[in-house]
Parts: C-alpha cells; sequence; structure tokens
C-alpha cells in the first residue's frame, strides 16, 4: 500500500505539460492580438503558429459557413428538404424526406447515433458513399422537435455543399472558405504529424484512428489560419458570408437549445460567448468568439486524454491571462486509475494464490464477476453517458485508454479469481 501510494503521490506532483503541442492564438476587431506554439509534434517538431492541427468538429463551423455561401448566392435555400438537392438522400424513414438545409446546421433534423448505422458510415470513402450508408437508418424524432448531436447532419451538409457547388467538398471549401479568407495552410482532410495520448501520465506518440470525416470533422488548420477565422466571424476583415447569414449561424435555432450553425452560446467569465469544441483520438481544440466586443480565441493541440483541458485554457485567454500549461486534473485523474489497476492486479494474484483454501459457496463468486460484466458492456454505459453516441471498442482505447487498461486488468483479476476457485473446487471433488 505504501509503494502504491509514493507512486500516485509522484504522478500527481511531478509537473507535467498539458499536451506534447499546443498552438493558440487570441484575436481583436481585424488584428491578431497573440499567436504562439508550444512543445513538439509527433516528428518530434517545434510546433508554431503555422503547425498543422486537426480540429474536428470545430470543422461544423466552416461548413456551416460553405452552406451559407450558397444561401447568399440563392443556389440553396434553409427551409427547403435537403432531399430536393439530394436526390440520392434516403431512408428507411419517410420522415426524413422532410428535413431541411436549417434543421441540418442547428442539429435539430431527428438523426441520431442510436438509429443510424455509424460504423458503416465510417467505413464510405467519400461524401457520395457516407450519405448511401444512410439508407437503412431511421428518425430518432420528428424533424424540428428536438436538438441531438450528430456528425451525420454536417456530413449531409457537406455533400450538399458538394453537388451545389459542382466541385469534391475540399475544393468547395477551399474556394469559398479558405482562400478568401486567406486561410492558406488550411484544408479539409490534410496531413498532420501524429497526435499523442496520454496513459497513466506518459504521452505516447499515435497515429489518429481511421474513419470518415468530411464536413463534421476534417478540417486541418493552423494557429495562424484560425485567427484570420476568428476575425471573420466577429464581422471584422474579409467576409465569407452577408452580415444576415452570419447573424443566423450565431443564433440559437428553433427547437435547437444553445446551438446556432456550427456555434453554440455558452456563458462564461460574464460574457456570452459563441463556442464550439472538437475532440478526435489524438487531437483536441476548441474556438470562441465574443461578438460584443469583437474578441476571439482558440486552442488546439495535438493530444487527447481522459481530461480535456482546452476549455479552461481558453476561459483563462478570455480573462487576459497567459496560457497555462499545466493540468493537475488528467495527473490526478489517471494516477489514481494507475492505483486501482495496482490493487486489482495485487487482488487477483492473492484470489488466485489462496484459491486451494476456498470452500465458499458458488453464489459467492459473483462479486468477483462484477468487473467482467462492467468491462464486457463497456461501450454500451460509455454510449449512455455520452447521450448515446456510438462508442466502438477501437476507440475506447485512444484517449479512454487508462480507464480501458484498469477497467480490463480488473475484469482479469476477477475472472482470474472465479476461475482458479472453480478449478480448485473441482479438484477437491474429484479427490474425494
Amino acid at each position: 500500500m505504501r509503494i502504491l501510494l509514493l507512486l500516485l503521490l509522484a504522478l500527481v506532483t511531478v509537473p507535467v505539460n498539458t499536451s506534447p503541442g499546443t498552438a493558440y492564438v487570441v484575436t481583436r476587431g481585424d488584428a491578431v492580438v497573440r499567436v504562439e506554439g508550444v512543445g513538439r509534434d509527433g516528428n518530434g517538431a517545434l510546433v508554431t503558429p503555422d503547425t498543422p492541427m486537426r480540429v474536428a468538429s470545430i470543422s461544423k463551423s466552416f461548413t456551416a459557413a460553405a452552406v451559407l455561401t450558397l444561401v447568399d448566392e440563392g443556389r440553396v435555400a434553409l427551409d427547403q428538404p435537403v432531399a430536393g438537392y439530394l436526390p440520392e438522400f434516403r431512408m428507411a424513414d419517410a420522415r426524413a424526406g422532410a428535413i431541411t438545409v436549417r434543421q441540418l446546421l442547428n442539429q435539430t433534423s431527428g438523426l441520431a447515433d442510436s438509429t443510424v448505422d455509424i460504423p458503416a458510415t465510417q467505413r464510405a470513402g467519400d461524401l457520395r458513399g457516407y450519405v448511401a450508408a444512410l439508407r437503412r437508418g431511421r428518425l430518432a424524432a420528428d424533424p424540428g422537435t428536438r436538438w441531438a448531436y450528430c456528425n451525420v447532419n454536417y456530413d449531409l451538409a457537406a455533400r450538399l455543399v458538394e453537388v451545389v457547388d459542382g466541385r469534391p467538398f475540399a475544393e468547395a471549401m477551399r474556394e469559398r472558405v479558405f482562400r478568401p479568407l486567406g486561410m492558406s495552410d488550411s484544408s479539409v482532410g490534410g496531413a498532420t504529424a501524429d497526435g499523442y495520448n496520454s496513459i497513466f501520465g506518459v504521452w505516447v506518440a499515435r497515429a489518429e484512428l481511421p474513419g470518415f470525416r468530411g464536413g463534421a470533422g476534417g478540417v486541418v488548420t493552423t494557429a495562424a489560419d484560425m485567427g484570420r477565422w476568428l476575425i471573420s466571424q466577429t464581422g471584422h476583415g474579409p467576409q465569407i458570408v452577408s452580415a444576415g447569414s452570419l447573424r443566423v449561424m450565431h443564433t440559437p435555432g428553433a427547437a435547437a437549445g444553445d446551438y446556432g450553425m456550427g456555434w453554440g452560446v455558452e456563458h462564461a467569465k460574464g460574457r456570452a460567448l459563441l463556442v464550439h469544441s472538437g475532440n478526435l483520438f489524438t487531437y483536441t481544440a476548441v474556438e470562441a468568439i465574443d461578438p460584443a466586443t469583437g474578441e476571439g480565441w482558440a486552442v488546439m493541440t495535438n493530444s487527447a486524454a481522459l481530461n480535456d483541458p482546452t476549455y479552461d485554457q481558453l476561459l483563462a485567454l478570455v480573462d487576459g491571462g497567459a496560457y497555462q500549461p499545466l493540468d493537475r486534473r488528467r495527473q490526478v485523474i489517471e494516477g489514481v486509475l494507475g492505483a486501482v489497476a495496482l490493487i486489482a492486479i495485487g487482488l487477483g494474484l492473492l484470489g488466485v494464490r489462496r484459491a486451494r483454501r476456498w470452500r465458499g459457496r458458488l453464489w459467492r463468486l459473483l462479486p468477483a464477476l462484477i468487473p467482467v460484466a462492467v468491462f464486457a458492456a463497456y461501450p454500451q454505459w460509455v454510449s449512455v453517458l455520452t447521450n448515446h453516441r456510438t462508442v466502438t471498442w477501437p476507440q475506447l482505447v485512444y484517449f479512454a485508454a487508462p480507464l480501458t487498461i484498469t477497467l480490463g486488468v480488473a475484469a482479469l483479476a476477477g475472472l482470474a479469481t472465479v476461475v482458479a476457485r472453480l478449478w480448485a473446487r473441482r479438484s477437491v471433488g474429484s479427490a474425494r
């Protein structure tokens, strides 16, 4: 026990950077106030304001802007059914034909992870294949009646941009969003160095988990380019959408709660901020703007862990403070999990060693099987805790690796104890 306490103390007291690499930017009006890169990327190179970073679901605000450029041109109407622009869009639910473009962007379409074959969409090779993978899906609610965060909304929106614009989505985004704003180092699906996962306090470089990423999470950008984006979104500098469309993007929709189009309203530090975060398996990001003051902030890291500090780091910047590189919470959480894993190993070894002396009734083995049951249903209960988002085993060995390892060790220890006791009981019975 003394050794376990010493290990835990070491994990939570040794200063460890929040992330191997971070880039952040602060803007005010039409100017970049501060932009910096700290740490290193997966190749060992120093992170700079021009280092490419995956921004995951922040991509949704870019996709919404692309759709609204088409709205401003009169080529798309927000309240027209998506199927009118995408005849290929069909589902096993007739209500899908009534989903409007606005409902996609407000995430009130009725689409949800729980009623769509998400693994099938992730195997798609392009947006056309992605839409085809929705054929057997159904809606979780009538369109326009309930808000549910679902990546499918924005990948459908990306396909809409692709079809109406007449160019591949990545090219349409470059010409409609990135190039007009001077975001020359931004793209959809661009290359980045490997990111990192924290495993019991140690940062381990890992390749990003494969999967389809289009309008919902495919943007790769830099801190310098994010500065140009934030300036535009506060209504300063070059504009790609009309003032009216910018207000629509930033205004929560009917039945959407605090969610607009790729932006959500959050009240923090006495401000009404517009915020969107993004989480992949080895990259994390968050962006925010204050429409009242014309300020903007973004933090991007090349890492992902059980505890995501980027929002707290962003709030420190909102307060006018410096970037805060340390993350004690991650160290504490992973230190506790490491200690639990070591205790489970010890109890498992003890249970196996003492199995020959065990003479209890069979029902007394049930407590040892509880960790086995918890681990077997791991993806299912995590899905429930994350509002029924689809969770797979491969995902759980990335940013959730410390929890997954701890639960797996506990399950293995419990199972080993049960098997050893049953074997000893059988041996005793045979001897008689």
